[in-house]
């Protein structure tokens, strides 16, 4: 295969945007649009970049599979924590206002960052497991 070298430099300076991007979304979607669920995509797809410029065995060497099944088991700890949390503290399941008994306003802001973390890592991690799982089929003839 001929060596990209345009496109490989083009995905090396626009890649930590992305992911930056991705972040911002992430934290920003409690005030504004934007959360977990489009912050893992927007993540997700500059790792599936990276996976399609500078190919599969070096994608999975920067995430193994492994790692991307224990981040998506993370994920989904931490959503899940978080309402079993509010629930031991005298709350419903995801009542987030028990988060913080003096200022149940905190308690919701703080409840929404980690659930639509949760949610972020999930999603991020499934997606590139997904584009791994299916970029790495033989094709049959």
């Amino acid at each position: 295969m001929k060596e990209q070298t345009v496109l490989r430099v083009v995905a090396k300076l626009l890649i930590p945007y992305l992911l930056l991007f991705g972040l911002y979304v992430q934290f920003h979607g409690d005030y504004g649009p934007g959360g977990g669920f489009q912050a893992g995509v927007i993540f997700a797809a500059g790792f599936i970049l990276y996976g399609l410029v500078f190919g599969l065995r070096e994608a999975r060497r920067i995430a193994p599979p492994g790692l991307l099944e224990g981040l998506a088991a993370f994920g989904v700890l931490l959503f899940a924590g978080t309402g079993i949390v509010t629930m031991l503290l005298g709350g419903n399941f995801l009542d987030y206002g028990a988060l913080d008994r003096h200022d149940p306003v905190h308690g919701q802001h703080l409840g929404i960052l980690i659930v639509e973390l949760g949610v972020g890592i999930t999603v991020a991690a499934v997606m590139v497991s997904i584009f791994f799982a299916f970029a790495g089929r033989e094709r049959a003839e």
